[in-house]
């Protein structure tokens, strides 16, 4: 259920695998770092429970 993209098959579809890479990559650093915050922030409550 391809539309004819004709001499701009190319063009468009690796404009469409750029962009869903893109997405793909902004995902994965953004769940990467939401761990990492999550972690650090973790250590900074556990250390100040042991502060108290």
């Amino acid at each position: 259920m391809m539309p004819d993209l004709g001499k701009y098959a190319g063009a468009v579809l690796s404009s469409y695998a750029v962009s869903i890479v893109l997405i793909v990559v902004l995902v994965a650093v953004s769940i990467l770092r939401a761990r990492r915050v999550r972690a650090a922030l973790f250590e900074i409550e556990e250390r100040q429970k042991r502060e108290r």
